[in-house]
Order: structure tokens, then C-alpha cells, then sequence
């Protein structure tokens, strides 16, 4: 064509772009060069052209096309705009949409459907709602589309009720409904749990004979699993001629909203084929139900399988390693991700950061935190809150330091971090100071978890009357957590007189807590009070309150072990039982004298001293010496607050030994290090 001249041809010339631009195997480039070689192109050229550019995700040449075709005094015509308005909606330009808009208004194509219909897709992706629905309400003709179009508009920026209004009023005016909008009306639907609303909409797809659309039945099942409509939804699956896997996904994601694991796991095994997804929402699904095992032998058959995980799965498996303590299997998945080359995003690296902090393992910790990219504020709170629990207050708080100068906005749980971060220091000054500093600088009004912090914080530091008049002074009622923190303060600090108060209201406000009974009952055995501790065990027996036993859990080459309080039924029990009397010679060489006032029974001194080296931790302990070779940390978690007792023999043992002892409890993480703690003995 061009040897013979006939790109000269306007005609030829755009027959020749239409099969190139149509042509996904022929390269943009290539199109834009036939493009520039023709002279004087028409408006049939130009939209050609600028259509390519949109079709191949090349939104900004569009534009640039359009300028040509205005300095070329090319006349736009009502395919011109459409075109430039969908370029602007993929690149979210708000103003450059807006622009068009006026010259769409100065060439008098405001009328035409076309048109009307692109500009209220354009100002919704954008988010400008209220212009959409003003371009809407001003159309002189409207089409399916343009109703379709605003009820997206409304469902895409979850304004749901909104969505389903302006449905309301389209069925009202009689327009004929198709799959599509059906299917954005299910989602609002979905969205607000109005399984009433959606009976209708299934109703309405019925009458127009489009109920056997698989995307809009995969709509439905959805919409019926999660108002909690499972036998609608079954009902939907079982008769469906043409399922495909988004309905088998949707089945079993209803079936685990619902709490039906067994039938999730089922309907799971039976599927003709997965996909990822498949995995994710079985394995998201145990971990959310507390399943933490059965989502790591999931994961497991997942990589037997060769399947990839996504984002979502990792985040779950993440997360099980987490609550089973499991730090080797937890750093493989961390190697898998690396290995892969796998973006780390936020809710990735902040639920590894998250597991690392929780195992006190803060250098790896670290490691991910520096290597994000991209950072959100629940990062940066992950960061602070496990750097206070971990010992390291004052990098804690200089992290919070550095996350302002970031100009990233602390919210409600970045104070409740920085408030822990005071609270595992007793530095009560400094505490006070970021209190005030939440409403009067950042606009955060305090909450109960806010209070109860500081309540901890004051009676920690042996302040209790002042915690006490917080307490009374707080401008929301007090929770049964707040009262426990100052009665576990009045416990520490011997104040048996206010200790006795604030437990029987406890005891009384919450009958069924085991740990409020036993701190009680610890007091008035402080105070040789037996009559009053029996009395409290009799309450105990009397509503069914069994206190929890002390565990402390050990992994040692991905298998966790558990033990309780003088355990003895571990298989290496003989050699556990040889390393206790091992440690409980070393301690005697290191000037150990056990401190039976943590055994608050009425028995000899000799019967406390056996049953506190029977402790969980000190078993655990032992068997970390006996299966984790050095340097390697021996790392312990205990459900239950570490006595005093086990504190002072595990800093005596790491000397002893020269071993690294993590131990995190109930409240925060003890690293033990010839004969100190990172808690630096206030916890």
C-alpha cells in the first residue's frame, strides 16, 4: 500500500488500521506507525486509533491522539468522547474527565445515551458520585446502561442502599432487566445481609428467564450462603446444570461462614478440579475457626499438589504458625516467599512481622519491616507493639517517633501500643503524656482499651489510689478488664485491703472467671486467711470454675510439644526428669532459693519447694536443653503469666548453662541472657 500510494487513500487507509488495531498479534507500535504515515486521517482514524491505545491499556496516548486530531481541525464526533472518557476512567484523571465533560456540553453530544452513559461510568470510578448521578438525572433519553451504570456507580463505592433504590425506581419505570445489573444488585444485597430483598431479585431473574446464567447463579448461591440461607443455596448448587468453579468456591466459602466446616471439607474433596482460590478459602477458613492445625496439613497438601499459594493463603498459614508456635514452619514460609520472589505487601509483611515479634524474634522482624516497600499504619503498629512486648521500649517508642515523621497517622491501636510500650517500663510520665497528646493532638478519643492501659500502667508502678480514681473518673463505664488490671496490681504490690475489695466485685461481676478466683484466693492465702480461701474454692466448685492449668509449649524441629505442671507423661520423661535434677543442682551452685510464696497452700515449705520446680516452663526448659543444641535459642511460650519463681531460675539457668532462654507469656516476652531479662525483672 504504501509502494502503490494507496495509504494514501482514506478509505484504504482505515481498513488497513481497523484489521491492524483488531489484531491482538500485531504490536500497538506497529498500528501507530501506519497511523502517522496517513495523511489528512479522518474521525474514523482517530477514534481508531484512540481505541487501540484504551483496548491496549495505553490510556495517556489516547489523549495524545486527540490533541493531534484538534490541531489536525479533525471534527469529534459522539464515538470520540466515549473513547477519551474511558481513557480518563482508566486513569482515574478526574479533571481531565471533567474537561471533557465541558466539551462534550460545548459540541451538544449531552444528549446523546452513548455519551451520557460513559460520563456516569467515568465520574464513579473516579468516586465522584454525586456528579454521575447529576449527568443521570439529566438525560433526556435513558437505556438499560445508563441505569446499569449508576446502580455500579452506587455499589462500587458502597453506598449499597443506594444501589438498591435507584434499582427500585428502574423497575418502577419499567426498563427490562438484564444479567448484569441483576448481579451488581446481588451484591449490594449481599453486602447489606438482605436475603428478603434478594428472594425478590432471584424472583425477578426468574421471570426474565436468565436464572439459569451460571454468573448470575454464582451470584445468587453467593448472596444465599452469606445471609445464612444454606439450604437456598444448596438448593441453587444441586440443580445446576452448568457449575463451574466459582460455584464450587462459593458453596464452600457459605458452608464455612455458616460454621459448617465438616460439609466445607467435604463438598472440598469432591470438587472435579481446584484452583487457587479453592485452597484459600478452605485454608482462610480453618485458621478463622481457630482450626490452626488442619490449615497447615491443608497448606502442606496444597505444595503437594504444586499449586502456589496467593497472598490470602500465606496470611493464613502465617497466621496458624502463629497461634500453634510454630517459628520453624513459620520461617519456611517466609523462605518459600523469598525464594519465589513474592511481593511482600502490607497485610503480607505485617502478619510476618506480626509472627516473628510474637516468637521474640525481633532481627528477622526487623529484617521484613526494612525491606517493605510500601508500609501502612498497622505495619508500623505491629512494629511498636512488638517491640515493647519484646523488652525494647525505648526503640518502640522511637519507632512511634519516626512512624510521625513518615507522616503516617496514628489511629486507635497505635496508642494502645505506645501505652503498652510505657505500661511493660513503668514509664508512667511519659505514658500520661501520650494519653493527653491522643485527643488534644491527633483528634482520638480515648476508649476502655485506652483506660484500662493506663489503669495497668498506674498500678504496675504501685499507684493504685491513683489508679483507682481513674477508674471512677473515666467518662465510660469500667470493664471487667480494667478492674482485673488493678486487681492483679494490688496482688503484686501487697495491698490486701483494696485487693479484697476490687476481687469480690470481679468475683461477683464475673462468676464464671477462673483467674480473678485464684488471684483472690492468693491474697487472702497471703494473709494466712484459709477459712476465706476455702471459702472461694467453694464458690469455684459451686458454679463450675475450674482454674487453667498451666502450659508452656516447646517446638523442636517442627513438631510443639506441650507440657502442664509436673507433666510427666512426655515419651523422654526419664531423661527430663535427670536434666531437672541437673538445673536443680546447677541453680543450688548458683545461689538459687526457690520462692514459695508463689505456692499459696497450706503445706510444708519442702512440698512448695518440689511442686515449684515442677513448673511448666522449668520442664520445658529442660527439654529445650536436652533436644536444642546451642547457640539456638530455647524459645518457650506459657499461657499463663511467668511466676517469680521460674523468672529468677530461668536467669540463673541461661548463665548456668550459656543458653539463650525466650519466654513469652500471657503479657509480654522474657529473653534471658547470662542471668538478666530484656524485662529488666518489671512485668
Amino acid at each position: 500500500m504504501v509502494i502503490t500510494g494507496f495509504l494514501g487513500d482514506t478509505f484504504a487507509a482505515s481498513r488497513l488500521l481497523k484489521f491492524s488495531t483488531d489484531s491482538l498479534f500485531v504490536p500497538i507500535a506497529h498500528s501507530h506507525r501506519i497511523f502517522t504515515h496517513v495523511r489528512g486521517p479522518n474521525g474514523f482514524i482517530c477514534n481508531t486509533m484512540m481505541r487501540a491505545h484504551v483496548r491496549r491499556n495505553r490510556p495517556e496516548q489516547a489523549l495524545l491522539v486527540y490533541t493531534l486530531m484538534r490541531d489536525g481541525d479533525v471534527a469529534a464526533d459522539t464515538y470520540t468522547y466515549p473513547i477519551l472518557l474511558q481513557s480518563c476512567s482508566q486513569r482515574l484523571a478526574e479533571v481531565e474527565g471533567r474537561l471533557i465533560h465541558g466539551q462534550v456540553i460545548k459540541v451538544g453530544f449531552d444528549s446523546d445515551v452513548y455519551v451520557g452513559n460513559t460520563l456516569i461510568n467515568m465520574y464513579a470510578v473516579c468516586g465522584c458520585l454525586e456528579e454521575a448521578a447529576k449527568v443521570f438525572d439529566e438525560m433526556p433519553e435513558r437505556d438499560l446502561v445508563s441505569w446499569s451504570a449508576l446502580v455500579s456507580c452506587y455499589e462500587q463505592n458502597e453506598r449499597y442502599d443506594e444501589a438498591l433504590r435507584k434499582f427500585k425506581e428502574m423497575v418502577v419505570d419499567g426498563v427490562l432487566v438484564d444479567e448484569v445489573v441483576l448481579i451488581t444488585v446481588l451484591s449490594a444485597c449481599t453486602h447489606l445481609v438482605v436475603a428478603m430483598t434478594g428472594q425478590l431479585i432471584h424472583a425477578l431473574a426468574i421471570k426474565a428467564g436468565i436464572e439459569l446464567y451460571i454468573n448470575l447463579q454464582n451470584a445468587l448461591i453467593h448472596m444465599y450462603s452469606i445471609c445464612g440461607e444454606l439450604v437456598a443455596a444448596e438448593k441453587l448448587f444441586s440443580s445446576g446444570c452448568t457449575l463451574d468453579l466459582i460455584s464450587w468456591n462459593s458453596m464452600i466459602s457459605g458452608y464455612l461462614r455458616c460454621g459448617e466446616v465438616e460439609k466445607a471439607r467435604s463438598l472440598f474433596d469432591s470438587m472435579p478440579q481446584r484452583d487457587t482460590v479453592s485452597w484459600s478459602v478452605l485454608i482462610s477458613g480453618y485458621a478463622q475457626r481457630d482450626r490452626f492445625a488442619d490449615a497447615l496439613a491443608l497448606f502442606q497438601d496444597m505444595q503437594l499438589e504444586g499449586i502456589q499459594p496467593d497472598e490470602t493463603v500465606l496470611v493464613s498459614v502465617i497466621s496458624a504458625c502463629t497461634h500453634l508456635s510454630a517459628l520453624d514452619q513459620g520461617a519456611w514460609i517466609h523462605a518459600y516467599i523469598r525464594k519465589k520472589q513474592m511481593k511482600v505487601n502490607v497485610i503480607l509483611g505485617t502478619t510476618l512481622i506480626d509472627m516473628y515479634m510474637k516468637f521474640g524474634s525481633v532481627p528477622n522482624a526487623m529484617e521484613v519491616f526494612r525491606a517493605m516497600e510500601e508500609k501502612g499504619v498497622s505495619t508500623w503498629n505491629a512494629l511498636i507493639l512488638g517491640l515493647a512486648m519484646n523488652g525494647f521500649v525505648k526503640e518502640s517508642l522511637a519507632t512511634f517517633s519516626e512512624m510521625k515523621e513518615c507522616n503516617i497517622v496514628p489511629n486507635e491501636i497505635t496508642f494502645l501500643a505506645v501505652l503498652g510500650a510505657c505500661r511493660h517500663m513503668g514509664l508512667v510520665e511519659e505514658g500520661r503524656r501520650h494519653f493527653d497528646a491522643m485527643s488534644r493532638k491527633h483528634g482520638i478519643e480515648p476508649t476502655i482499651k485506652h483506660y484500662g492501659c493506663m489503669v495497668d500502667l498506674l498500678g504496675r508502678a504501685g499507684k493504685l489510689t491513683e489508679a483507682e480514681e481513674l477508674i471512677a473518673n473515666m467518662p465510660v463505664p469500667p470493664d471487667v478488664s480494667t478492674w482485673g488490671a488493678l486487681l492483679g496490681a494490688c496482688k503484686k504490690h501487697g495491698d490486701n485491703v483494696m485487693g479484697e475489695r476490687v476481687g469480690r466485685k470481679l468475683v461477683d461481676l464475673q462468676p464464671e472467671h477462673d483467674g480473678f478466683h485464684v488471684l483472690l484466693s492468693n491474697i487472702y492465702a497471703s494473709k494466712g486467711s484459709w477459712d476465706n480461701v476455702h471459702e472461694i474454692r467453694g464458690m469455684m466448685r459451686q458454679h463450675g470454675v475450674i482454674k487453667t492449668p498451666g502450659c508452656s509449649m516447646i517446638e523442636v524441629k517442627g513438631t510443639i510439644h506441650e507440657f502442664l505442671a509436673g507433666d510427666k507423661t512426655h515419651p523422654q520423661s526419664e531423661d527430663i526428669e535427670k536434666m531437672l535434677d541437673d538445673m536443680a543442682k546447677k541453680l543450688k551452685m548458683e545461689g538459687y532459693a526457690p520462692d514459695t510464696r508463689e505456692v499459696l497452700l497450706d503445706i510444708d515449705e519442702e512440698d512448695k519447694e518440689t511442686t515449684l520446680f515442677r513448673h511448666s516452663e522449668k520442664i520445658a526448659i529442660a527439654f529445650g536443653l536436652l533436644t536444642i543444641d546451642a547457640p539456638t535459642p530455647i524459645r518457650i511460650m506459657k499461657n499463663l503469666r511467668i511466676c517469680n519463681d521460674c523468672h529468677m531460675a530461668a536467669k540463673l539457668i541461661s548463665r548456668a548453662y550459656d543458653r539463650e532462654i525466650v519466654v513469652r507469656d500471657r503479657h509480654r516476652f522474657h529473653h534471658f541472657k547470662q542471668g538478666s531479662c530484656s524485662c529488666l525483672d518489671y512485668w
